[in-house]
């Protein structure tokens, strides 16, 4: 279904049009779950390519498949191409949502696994109290 989705997407008249990264970031996610890495990459990295024209860097979309990028990444051991993906996501959540968004929270302990997985505890500790603080 994601793929007609998609290909419906597809015939719309512009091809960098802000629905159409949905449908492919939806399928992207798909693949990753299925574990289908490479193809996950590159839907991934097209809906970005998108969004970041069509909405702009700073938009809270941008900030999804970033963090949804950096996620397939971590869940492949590749932390070093995650890590600043996380920032980024976090940096963009922050400036659209505040520090308090539930969204954030998420993207910390995100962050905070990836540092854990790297032997980075001390980096990761303050990111996850910061997390809890949120959500309550």
């Amino acid at each position: 279904m994601l793929q007609h989705a998609l290909a419906l997407r597809e015939q719309l008249p512009a091809q960098d049009h802000p629905e159409l990264s949905e449908s492919i970031n939806n399928l992207a996610a798909l693949y990753a779950a299925q574990s289908r890495y490479t193809e996950a990459e590159l839907l991934f990295q097209g809906a970005l390519r998108i969004r970041e024209q069509a909405l702009g860097s700073g938009h809270p979309n941008v900030a999804q498949t970033l963090h949804d990028l950096a996620g397939l990444y971590t869940h492949q051991g590749l932390y070093a191409q995650a890590e600043p993906l996380y920032q980024r996501t976090l940096s963009i959540q922050e400036k659209n949502f505040g520090p308090t968004h539930s969204d954030i929270a998420t993207s910390l302990l995100d962050y905070a696994s990836l540092l854990r997985n790297t032997g980075r505890e001390p980096e990761a500790l303050p990111l996850e109290e910061r997390a809890k603080s949120i959500h309550g």
